[in-house]
């Protein structure tokens, strides 16, 4: 079994790219794949609490993080300081996270066998 490590760095609502990337990331923990998750930049947005993205006539990716954990897709990192950046805690976020420091980032990335941009 291969570790894959899914860096997410865009916001929460930019168009499809999220959903189809969400839908990447559950078809690989389908396949029993050790799959985890690193939001980094704006994509920390992701998972803040009290988004209406029925506003946008866009679909609830809260929903689909919270479907992760059927999926045996159960850590998801965080960068400190982009969330610090963005004035957010992880306490404001929907879904417990890991919290890394970005000069640890290149570590964590080497844990894993695959590294998928996103």
């Amino acid at each position: 079994m291969k570790s894959y490590l899914f860096i997410l760095r865009k916001p929460a609502h930019s168009g499809a790219f999220v959903q189809e990337m969400l839908d990447i990331i559950l078809t690989t923990a389908a396949f029993d794949q050790k799959t985890s998750l690193l939001l980094l930049d704006d994509a920390v947005f992701q998972l803040k609490n009290g988004q209406q993205p029925e506003q946008f006539d866009m679909k609830d990716t809260a929903s689909i993080y919270h479907a992760l954990e059927i999926y045996d897709v159960k850590t998801i990192y965080a960068e400190i300081e982009s969330l610090e950046e963005r004035g957010l805690k992880p306490g404001n976020l929907c879904l417990p996270v890991q919290s890394v420091y970005r000069k640890d980032i290149t570590t964590l990335m080497r844990r894993h066998d695959v590294l998928f941009p996103g």
